[in-house]
């Protein structure tokens, strides 16, 4: 691996004020130069040494290079999750350059980043990061003479380790929109963060920009607030003030009782039904007791569908409570049980008409309704506190 002479001459040009850069230092006083790897160290040079120097520190520069140049933007999502995706440290800075919040200063100490020898090395192979239900490979685009420069492979994590032939190729970012509009099964998706994303599908040689767009597609919003919460300034609007400011026909969802939204939470925000890791509460201050989940991305408040819903479960909960007198033999009970779990559970379709054993099967429950309810199709019951 060789250095281009136009990354030689930006070096140049920018030692009298100092390179540091993941493990890469370049210095210059009174036309001496000082070149610095983790691995070596040259001191004195002037300036054709350095550049023979340089060639022995090819990976350090193609590195720098490629950070500084092709994808830039210091302190931006976008450079965050790009060397988040190749296992880099997030704390790349220069002399000068301003980082924010707490994670920087603790960044190369994660045991999941890599020093530049190990991820070039890494990086011929590919490396392999998971964001939600994609997949995504970070690789260099010549594997037998790397200039430095990476793109990225994305797919679903089901299809990880397929043939590509297998899959239906796309190189515009703006294809994820229509593939994440509809679940495998053809019903439509309102939720992007749910775990229903289609696969099949593969994004191949996208450059750092087109990966973030492909990713925000799919998982709109995510990685800025993922660096927010890197920089420590995720700004987060818990449920009370996100239920007090709305109006219309969702103002009522304000009246839920807090135990309620602590179902709710428990219904909507888990990794079963939503990828988000729930950071709101119900009030600053006043956490509610279900766990918010474990995805990489975290959730800043409530979303609409969890604000359509409550609409519905503020109007339930309005509503009195009666106890009612059924007969149903200890069997019955439980499998009653069993349906509500397998309902809620989303696990209906995996079960065959031959798993007579199993509470929700189709036909057990055709022949629970067949027992117990009227001409009308209501359960038999007798309301008791009248």
């Amino acid at each position: 691996m060789t250095v281009a002479t136009d990354d030689i001459e930006t070096l140049l040009d920018r030692a009298s004020d100092g390179v540091a850069f993941d493990g890469l230092s370049v210095t210059e006083t009174d036309g001496e130069y000082t070149l610095e790897t983790p691995d070596n160290e040259w001191t004195g040079l002037d300036d054709a040494t350095l550049r023979q120097a340089l060639d022995s520190a090819a990976a350090y520069v193609t590195n720098w290079r490629y950070w500084q140049k092709t994808v830039g933007g210091e302190g931006t999502a976008r450079r965050a999750f790009l060397r988040w995706c190749e296992r880099a440290p997030l704390a790349d800075a220069d002399p000068g350059e301003a980082t924010t919040g707490s994670w920087a200063a603790d960044a190369d100490d994660r045991p999941d980043t890599l020093g530049v020898t190990d991820r070039y090395d890494a990086l011929r192979d590919g490396i392999d990061r998971e964001w939600g239900q994609l997949s995504i490979t970070a690789r260099f685009v010549d594997i037998d003479a790397p200039n430095g420069e990476r793109v990225y492979d994305l797919w679903h994590v089901e299809d990880a380790g397929s043939d590509l032939a297998d899959l239906e190729i796309h190189d515009d970012p703006r294809d994820a929109r229509d593939l994440a509009t509809y679940d495998d099964d053809g019903r439509y998706r309102p939720l992007k963060t749910a775990p229903t994303l289609p696969s099949g599908w593969a994004f191949t040689g996208l450059s750092g920009a087109e990966l973030v767009e492909t990713v925000e597609c799919f998982y709109p919003a995510t990685i800025a607030n993922w660096h927010r919460e890197l920089c420590g300034n995720l700004d987060i609007d818990h449920w009370l003030e996100t239920a007090e400011r709305q109006t219309g026909i969702y103002d009522v969802i304000d009246e839920l009782p807090r135990e309620a939204v602590a179902w709710l939470a428990e219904a909507c925000c888990v990794d079963s039904q939503c990828l988000r890791r729930r950071e709101w509460q119900y009030e600053e201050g006043d956490d509610l007791a279900v766990d918010g989940g474990d995805g990489p991305f975290p959730c800043r408040e409530p979303c609409s569908l969890v604000v359509a819903a409550a609409r519905k479960w503020a109007t339930l909960e309005s509503e009195n409570e009666h106890t009612y007198e059924l007969e149903l033999t200890t069997s019955e009970l439980n499998q009653l049980e069993e349906l509500i779990d397998a309902v809620a559970e989303d696990r209906t379709d995996e079960i065959r008409e031959a798993d007579v054993y199993d509470g929700a099967n189709r036909y057990r429950a055709r022949y629970l309704r067949a027992k117990r309810f009227d001409d009308e199709g209501a359960l038999e019951a007798t309301r008791v506190d009248e």
